[in-house]
């Protein structure tokens, strides 16, 4: 514990956001710098609790007050050190991950908790000036080469652990770029490309092969599987949920994904080619569903310039305190502002969309209800409607930020004779292998979309997995232990 009245002494800071009439200008992050005061004084909150459960509120199973305490005491390498013992990429979580583990810290039941996610990213930052990051290919190549397919947080999380085993690992990724979700479905606001092409970068001096262009099933056929000694699919949940109602076919609705995709291509540097463009400029827009793509779309369209910018969300307003069925250390379901929101929209709750409705073919306007949504005691979700709040909307664009229904019924799935489960994931035996043996899956193609401190962890445990598989015994860490020798933990 660094500071023994450091909780009693230091508030809870946050870095601010750049003001909004500057970065509507640009792509760039969102968040000014945080003074290096500030990290100090927030690790010195750390109470080092005799049950750390940020460490189980955390899916990677961080050791958070060990680094808390490092970075306090000014032994920033220690602390790198003990941070990339469980976290393969702290500089994507500790931008975009919603910190399960500050729901968790026990200074939050008396306080606000302690400013975890900033400080991970801090000591991944200081790492990188420092030059700490370094690549470090395997001592030993263990002659095995295993595909990951997919190149999203858990393929490359995948990847990342089987090439530190010594395996030979090629990345097999459909689209131009790698990245998958961090490349094309998080806009540069939150996520610069530059730190994702940063960790590429150290991985393809590493040893990992990372081939773009290469759909499995398609122009990359399944057949040339075979040459690997094992597989892991790390292919996402990428099958949107539609909304099938009247008016669906109308000009000017489109899936979240799709749009964001485009935004960040053309922030990239890339034309749009044999693609209908899809522009938030001088239109109404109303974004459907209230998570963090529909955030992430709300940011976008007030870049773009749109006229107005509506959100929609099918559930009642979130309270804003922690609920009673959602007790510590459970992440809550509250009320959040992003700094999407912050730059301009209006927030809707509680509405039903009924029908699009249009002129030539294009849309025009959207007919809602507000409804009332109760939870029946078999936990499935009783909608109705109340009389005399329909209500029609000015829309000239419309996007889908509902979710997704899980991996895409694709020709690869249907090739190797995959199973699904109930919910439609790939379906796996508790070691992640799936239905046909030495092929593995993780991430949000067998758990369902989720987070993506999920989609990491689900990577190294695939791995892990994986490398028993092929090597007949355990070589790389279970959760929360890392790569740390056992004197350096207890």
């Amino acid at each position: 514990m660094g500071k023994l009245t450091g909780f009693l002494d230091y508030e809870r800071e946050l870095p601010t956001y750049r003001q909004v009439s500057e970065r509507l200008r640009d792509w760039r992050d969102v968040t000014a710098p945080f003074p290096r005061s500030s990290v100090v004084r927030q690790a010195a909150r750390c109470m080092d609790c005799g049950v750390p459960f940020c460490q189980s509120g955390c899916p990677l199973g961080n050791i958070i007050p060990d680094w808390n305490d490092l970075v306090y005491h000014g032994r920033w390498r220690e602390a790198y050190d003990r941070l990339r013992a469980t976290n393969n990429f702290p500089e994507f979580t500790g931008r975009i991950c919603p910190a399960p583990c500050e729901s968790a810290c026990v200074l939050g039941l008396v306080d606000e908790p302690v400013t975890i996610e900033r400080i991970e990213q801090e000591i991944i930052e200081h790492a990188y000036r420092k030059g700490w990051v370094q690549p470090e290919p395997p001592a030993r190549r263990t002659g095995r080469h295993v595909a990951v397919v997919g190149s999203g947080p858990a393929g490359l999380a995948c990847a990342d652990q089987l090439n530190r085993a010594g395996h030979r690992v090629t990345v097999l990724e459909r689209d131009d770029r790698i990245g998958g979700l961090l490349r094309y479905g998080i806009p540069d606001f939150k996520l610069e490309k530059r730190v994702l092409e940063r960790r590429l970068a150290i991985m393809r001096a590493e040893g990992v092969h990372f081939v773009t262009n290469a759909e499995v099933g398609g122009n990359y056929t399944t057949g040339r599987l075979q040459g690997f000694d094992a597989v892991v699919l790390c292919v996402g949940a990428t099958a949107p949920r539609d909304l099938a109602i009247p008016g669906r076919d109308l000009e000017g609705i489109h899936f979240a994904f799709d749009y964001l995709r485009q935004q960040n291509k053309r922030v990239a540097g890339d034309a749009m080619v044999g693609a209908a463009e899809i522009q938030a400029g001088g239109k109404h827009v109303i974004v459907i569903g209230g998570g963090d793509t529909g955030s992430d779309c709300v940011g976008t369209a007030n870049r773009q310039g749109a006229a107005s910018v509506t959100q929609f969300e099918l559930l009642p307003v979130p309270p804003d305190e922690r609920p009673q069925h959602q007790p510590w250390p459970y992440y809550p379901m509250i009320l959040r502002t992003s700094s999407s929101h912050e730059e301009g929209a209006d927030r809707n709750w509680s509405v039903l969309t009924r029908a699009f409705e249009g002129e030539a073919g294009r849309l025009r306007r959207l007919r809602t209800v507000e409804v009332s949504v109760q939870r029946s005691a078999a936990g499935r979700m009783d909608i109705s409607e109340r009389p005399g709040t329909e209500r029609v909307w000015a829309a000239d664009l419309v996007l889908l930020a509902i979710g997704y229904t899980g991996p895409e019924k694709s020709r690869m799935l249907a090739q190797l004779g995959l199973e699904l489960d109930a919910k439609g994931n790939l379906l796996t035996r508790g070691d992640y292998q799936t239905s046909v043996p030495g092929i593995f899956a993780a991430g949000d193609a067998r758990r369902g979309q989720s987070l993506i401190v999920w989609a990491i962890s689900e990577g190294r445990e695939a791995a892990r997995a994986a490398d028993a598989y092929l090597s007949g015994f355990v070589s790389l860490p279970t959760k929360g232990v890392g790569d740390l020798p056992l004197a350096a933990i207890t």
